[in-house]
């Protein structure tokens, strides 16, 4: 080895990952995704449009951990109707209830994608016949908590269980909204033009962090309005915020450019998981960092493939559940990992 080379070896570090032990694969095939954790720790709640399992578009399914871990024939049950789309699950309280959002009372199809735009902008359709639906583990609807002609999405419940946080255009623009478990008391709690969306609660239950894309300026503010009377935004500039509860004391946490979001509160309540591109000249290289909350002690946490983002910790802060296209065999998918975490 020559000096040169010698000298790389030494400064590069050892493990790219210090973070992240004993990674463990739980899917194997298609894109799956936003893979939450129950109160309890054991399961997953997770959509995937995996078509080995006839999937067309995104399902939501009840993944038990162990069973999971490194069995590629491992099929989890299926919770969703399997008609429309559906997005974004999350556990009540008593583990034996999943949330989610759906379309299929609009349409048992697959709603369409956006069409390719001659400016090539990646844009996410906002489908306005989402709405929230409570289900059995094993599939069985047993309430429907929003109820009106637009989007309502992105719920998931705080860790005291009393509340649920969820976006949706009901105020004309894509705001956070809390809700009881029942689906009572419903609040906006954000304000300000653009895209509020992704919101997790602190691990105590008074705080939000989430994503957005405030749009400033005059022609910002008209391409936004413009893409949203379309059922459509545009992802690709977000920051990550946090605010109490109630909407209060709001605070921008990052400042990065492109898009940063997923976010997700460390168990300290302290610092941020979320993911980002801003590091990359590509636009297309999603990694997981850590920042505290006042925005200082910017951290990357992963280094390998080109996508990592839904990053969540256990109930018991041990671990995390993320989803990447690591291990993919170079095919396009992405698939959901869990690691013990190391401080």
């Amino acid at each position: 080895m020559n000096t040169l080379l010698l000298a790389l070896a030494l400064m590069a570090p050892s493990d790219p990952e210090p973070h992240l032990a004993n990674i463990r694969q739980l899917t194997f095939g298609g894109d799956n995704a936003e893979a939450y954790f129950s109160f309890d720790g054991t399961h997953l709640a997770m959509q995937s449009n995996n078509p080995a399992w006839g999937l067309k578009c995104d399902q939501i399914f009840n993944v038990d951990i162990k069973e999971a871990a490194g069995k590629p024939a491992y099929r989890p049950t299926m919770v969703s109707t399997g008609q429309g789309r559906t997005t974004c699950s999350f556990y009540l309280p008593d583990n034996k209830h999943i949330l989610y959002a759906s379309t299929h009372e609009g349409d048992g199809d697959c709603p369409p994608q956006p069409a390719p735009r001659t400016d090539g902008k990646y844009l996410w359709p906002i489908y306005p016949t989402y709405d929230i639906y409570v289900a059995t583990t094993d599939g069985k609807i047993v309430s429907k908590l929003t109820d009106r002609p637009g989007y309502d999405a992105e719920a998931v419940v705080s860790p005291t269980g009393d509340k649920i946080v969820y976006t949706s255009d009901a105020s004309g623009d894509l705001e956070l909204w809390t809700m009881n478990l029942d689906g009572t008391d419903k609040r906006q709690i954000t304000f300000e033009l653009g895209y509020d969306g992704g919101a997790f609660f602190s691990p105590d239950g008074t705080q939000l962090v989430f994503r957005s894309s405030r749009p400033r300026t005059p022609e910002e503010q008209a391409e936004y309005k413009e893409l949203l009377a379309q059922g459509l935004v545009a992802p690709t500039n977000m920051e990550i915020y946090v605010c109490n509860v109630d909407g209060s004391n709001l605070r921008q946490v990052t400042n990065h450019g492109k898009a940063n979001w997923a976010p997700y509160f460390h168990p300290s309540g302290q610092k941020i998981i979320f993911s980002s591109n801003h590091h990359s000249p590509r636009g297309y290289d999603f990694q997981l960092f850590m920042i505290n909350v006042d925005g200082t002690g910017l951290e990357r946490v992963t280094n390998l493939s080109a996508f990592n983002a839904f990053a969540m910790f256990s109930p018991d802060g041990t671990k995390l559940v993320f989803s990447s296209n690591r291990n993919n065999n170079g095919t396009r998918d992405t698939n959901v990992f869990i690691a013990d975490w190391v401080e």
